[in-house]
C-alpha cells in the first residue's frame, strides 16, 4: 500500500530534478548507500552503491557550476527538460516503501513534479535576472542553495 509520504517525497525529488537534473538522484544514491540491506531490496538497482554514490555527487557538482554559464541552455529546452523528467521519474518510483519495487504511479508524480519545478525554476531565474536585475551568478547560487536544502531534507527522511 502506498502512502502520503511517499507520494510527497517522490513530488519533492521531482522538484529538485526540475531544479538541478542530477542533483536528485545523486541525494536519493547517498542516502540509500547508507542504507541497511533490508531498505535497498526495495530501491531501483544501480542507485544503492557508494560508487555510484560518489559519481553521481560529483556530477551533480559539475552541473550546478556549468548552470552559471551563459552558455548553458535553458532547462525548459527540450534537450534539457527530457533528462529532468527522467530523473524526476527514477528518484520518485524510488521512494515507493513497497518490497515489490518502483511504482508507475510514483514515477509519474516525480516526472509531473519535474516538469512543473523546470518551468517554476526557470521563471524565477528569469525574473530574477531580467526583471530584478539580480546577477545570474547569484540568483543561481541561490537555487543552489535551496536544491541541496530540499535534497538533504528529502534524503534525511528515507526509511
Amino acid at each position: 500500500m502506498r502512502s502520503n509520504n511517499d507520494v510527497w517525497k517522490a513530488a519533492g525529488f521531482g522538484v529538485l530534478a526540475g531544479m538541478r537534473t542530477l542533483t536528485a538522484p545523486a541525494f536519493l544514491a547517498a542516502s540509500l548507500s547508507n542504507k541497511p540491506s533490508r531498505v535497498l531490496k526495495r530501491a531501483l538497482p544501480g542507485l544503492t552503491s557508494r560508487k555510484t554514490a560518489h559519481r553521481l555527487g560529483l556530477m551533480a557538482f559539475g552541473e550546478m557550476v556549468a548552470d552559471k554559464s551563459p552558455r548553458a541552455l535553458p532547462r525548459i529546452n527540450p534537450k534539457v527538460i527530457v533528462g529532468r523528467i527522467i530523473a524526476g521519474a527514477i528518484t520518485g518510483a524510488a521512494v515507493s516503501r513497497e518490497r515489490k519495487g518502483a511504482k508507475v504511479g510514483l514515477a509519474l508524480v516525480g516526472a509531473a513534479a519535474a516538469i512543473a519545478s523546470s518551468y517554476f525554476f526557470y521563471g524565477f531565474r528569469t525574473l530574477a535576472s531580467d526583471k530584478l536585475k539580480v546577477p545570474n551568478l547569484l540568483a543561481g547560487l541561490l537555487e543552489d542553495g535551496l536544491a541541496l536544502a530540499l535534497g538533504s531534507r528529502l534524503s534525511g527522511g528515507l526509511r
